[in-house]
């Protein structure tokens, strides 16, 4: 039956946010793409999963040189997803079946094919409309060379500048599709209010903003510096009066914002979770954190205290669509994630990392705050190795080809195991190939298996939804052996992980509420297992 969410102002403390990439969730018109028909129709699955909203990587009108973070119109669908009257019906629909809606804003930069930027293009140098951006003349005796040396976001060889036919070279931290917008412009400032209220007045119920921390950019353009504070342009102070402005738009609909900020700086990163600015911010730290016990109880101790001065609630996630699978990392000898280390033909051992995952899915949901989860984890599915002709994403080629890229973690779901394309779409190939065995994997298969990742993770949110002790709130450490994270939420649920090579022994309980694996025969918990227990 269709719930309503709950009007509560803080449901963002603490609930569970499931990310869906259009373009590979599901294809409702056959044509090899994912879109907004295909997720309408599954809305039913993700309600019954218990997830609370939905947060949509871009689905506005793109040429998909970076999978959709190259916007050429923030009010358009991007006609390979749908429509905005699609959109509106999506969300409203949504509302119904009980999710909240969350939608991604991409400020730093627009795709080349934007209507500013072509308009900069035609107008020159000098022009009101390049002021929009970043141009500039090149140094040498000739502009020949880039006006200074920043490294790209997607490769430290890469160069963030690309130069034009009339001689002057524009700013682009990614790829060279994507230019850096000017945010010391009030057109740029005024533009993106009126885009966030544009879609908060559509029914969205919060923003994700994609590289929060880079939009702010020194005027001098300097040669980039290793450990220079302020940074050129990373975290520069100039971000939390955009931010500021920002959330008053925000205010003005009980939106939500949630930024994807990448700061080793604890107090820096909590600047960011002021009252007035954002909301919350993607915990990376324990995201790329390795499967060892004292670096997960360091990053997520570490988490809460830097949260702590501004009452913010910490956000956690184990992947996204930028990240290796967690069953594939988790099975590799190095467990953490760095984008710098990402080789192909790393080895895996699938069987150990679905262990894990299953252990980490009980471990993140039982944590302090809201939870994020990326399509495809409750399936348990593994990074795909795409074949190399068949790659797209601009950080494999930016790399020189080095790179494995993000493709593997995108590849179209499974649905139906019977299906044509394991019921993503029933005419066209997806437009990223599903490998062999995938429909192993499939969602139908799944719920009729009592020990599959699908109904571990239907029964952990049944119980995170309908049980005390989760969501925001306290985390009380209780003692343990070596290897063994042991904690206590109020009022009574204790969460237990043992990742030491020998079994160990469960605190005194009252109930065992789920295990991710079965214990052994003297009721102890093995390696790699985690349980819920009412204590």
């Amino acid at each position: 039956m269709a719930v309503t969410p709950a009007p509560d102002a803080d449901w963002w403390r603490s609930a569970v946010i499931y990310q869906v990439y259009v373009r590979s969730f599901a294809d409702g018109d056959g044509d090899g793409t994912g879109d907004l028909a295909g997720v309408r129709a599954r809305l039913p699955y993700l309600a019954g999963l218990g997830v609370d909203a939905l947060w949509f990587t871009p689905w506005y009108l793109s040429p998909l040189v970076d999978g959709g973070y190259d916007v050429a119109d923030y009010r358009t669908v991007d006609p390979a997803f749908g429509t905005v009257a699609e959109a509106e019906k999506l969300i409203a629909e949504a509302r119904e079946h009980g999710l909240r809606t969350i939608i991604d804003i991409v400020p730093n930069h627009v795709s080349d094919q934007h209507a500013w930027f072509r308009a900069a293009l035609a107008a020159g140098p000098g022009s009101p409309e390049r002021e929009l951006f970043h141009f500039r003349p090149g140094r040498g005796p000739h502009g020949e060379l880039a006006p200074n040396d920043w490294p790209s976001q997607f490769s430290p060889t890469a160069s963030t500048w690309t130069r034009v036919p009339d001689g002057e070279w524009y700013l682009h931290l990614f790829a060279p599709e994507q230019p850096d917008l000017n945010w010391a412009h009030p057109a740029v400032r005024r533009e993106h209010e009126d885009v966030l209220r544009y879609w908060f007045e559509r029914g969205v119920a919060g923003v994700r903003i994609d590289s929060a921390a880079l939009l702010a950019k020194d005027p001098a353009l300097p040669d980039f510096t290793e450990g220079v504070d302020p940074h050129p342009f990373v975290d520069r102070d100039e971000l939390h009066d955009i931010y500021r402005s920002w959330r008053a738009v925000a205010d003005e609909y009980d939106g939500v914002f949630v930024g994807e900020v990448w700061l080793p700086d604890a107090e820096r990163f909590a600047r960011y979770l002021r009252p007035d600015e954002l909301h919350t911010a993607f915990n990376f730290a324990f995201l790329s954190c390795p499967w060892e016990s004292a670096a997960l109880r360091a990053s997520i101790e570490s988490t809460l205290a830097e949260h702590a001065p501004v009452g913010a609630p910490a956000t956690w996630v184990l992947c996204n669509h930028d990240v290796t699978r967690t069953v594939t990392r988790y099975g590799r000898e190095d467990t953490g994630f760095d984008f710098a280390t990402k080789e192909f033909g790393t080895p895996s051992d699938p069987a150990l990392g679905t262990r894990r995952a299953r252990a980490a899915a009980l471990l993140s949901l039982a944590l302090p705050g809201a939870a994020y989860l990326y399509q495809g984890e409750e399936l348990g599915l593994p990074e795909a190795d795409v074949p190399r002709d068949r790659l797209q994403d601009p950080m494999h080629f930016r790399s020189g080809g080095t790179d494995p890229g993000r493709d593997g973690c995108r590849i179209p779901l499974p649905w139906t195991a019977a299906e044509p394309y394991a019921g993503f779409g029933s005419h066209a190939e997806p437009w990223l190939p599903q490998p062999a065995g995938w429909a192993a994997h499939a969602a139908d298969v799944q719920a009729a298996d009592p020990a599959s990742m699908l109904t571990l993770y239907h029964t952990a949110l049944r119980l995170r939804r309908t049980g005390p002790g989760f969501g925001d709130g306290p985390l009380t450490w209780l003692p343990a052996a070596d290897g063994v994270l042991a904690f206590v939420r109020e009022p009574d649920l204790a969460c237990v992980v043992n990742l030491a090579a020998e079994p160990c022994e469960l605190p005194s309980h009252t109930r065992l509420l789920l295990a991710s694996g079965p214990l052994d025969d003297r009721g102890r918990l093995p390696q790699d297992t985690a349980v819920w227990l009412r204590v």
